[in-house]
């Protein structure tokens, strides 16, 4: 069996065989090229709200606040509802306490979990559904933030924003497309799970590919340059035998006339 016979072969079968896979390559990286990534990201949802802190309004001192927890860890000011408040952590629990009246405000309620989404929320859409997540997180939020609201909205590409119960800090935000692009994602490397492109199938389906692509330049080349070559053969000997057809016809007149 010659080169040719066995590249066409095996070309046609390995591309029998990887040949969706180039579909859904396309597909997906079209799409995850075609997006632009903050939008993805749901930067867009969100607004940065860059308030200062005025110190006229903390009139829980700090050291009242060691006293009441002389193990507070990561402690921080920081402003929520437009209100100055404390942020630390002890033990394994966060706590959010009002820096003017020395509240607790954590966990957060429904209440105050949809005002926040509301505050972080750049749309126009109205409050479509409020779940207080503290397991089993959807694919889109860790688990390390847990426990979280998620608060969708009734708006283009069903965005949702959580909140974390604990800070009242926003864990993260997510719409339909970013839903669509990470589906995208796991398909074009080939790890359904863990998104991981250092994956074995991948690798392997790459390597099939590569070797159809070779066997593919093979055939190439025999019917460009091979096919090429042959037909100019052919065209040579075509020429001579009409050359030696005409000299044989010529030799015989002149036997005729001759005799």
């Amino acid at each position: 069996m010659n080169l040719l016979k066995i590249s066409r072969k095996y070309h046609r079968w390995l591309m029998l065989f990887v040949g969706v896979q180039f579909v859904i390559w396309s597909v997906s990286g079209a799409y995850m090229v075609i997006f632009d990534i903050d939008y993805i990201h749901g930067d867009s949802l969100v607004e940065n709200h860059q308030t200062k802190i005025k110190q006229d309004n903390i009139e829980y001192p700090l050291a009242k606040l060691i006293q009441a927890y002389p193990d507070a860890k990561r402690l921080e000011m920081g402003v929520f509802l437009d209100k100055e408040v404390y942020r630390f952590k002890q033990g394994e629990q966060d706590f959010l306490i009002d820096a003017h009246t020395g509240q607790v405000l954590s966990p957060l309620n429904q209440t105050m979990a949809v005002k926040a989404a509301q505050h972080y929320y750049t749309g126009d859409g109205e409050v479509a559904e409020v779940e207080l997540i503290t397991q089993d997180p959807p694919f889109e939020l860790s688990r390390r933030v847990l426990p979280a609201w998620r608060i969708n909205f009734d708006d283009f590409g069903s965005p949702s924003i959580y909140v974390s119960a604990e800070t009242g800090k926003l864990v993260s935000k997510r719409h339909e497309f970013w839903r669509t692009f990470d589906l995208m994602f796991s398909l074009h490397v080939m790890d359904y799970e863990d998104e991981d492109p250092g994956n074995w199938l991948l690798f392997w389906f790459l390597l099939f590919s590569l070797t159809a692509a070779i066997l593919g330049l093979i055939l190439t080349y025999f019917r460009v340059f091979k096919s090429g070559s042959d037909e100019g053969d052919s065209v040579d000997s075509d020429d001579g035998d009409g050359s030696d057809k005409r000299s044989d016809s010529s030799k015989t007149s002149v036997n005729q006339e001759a005799s």
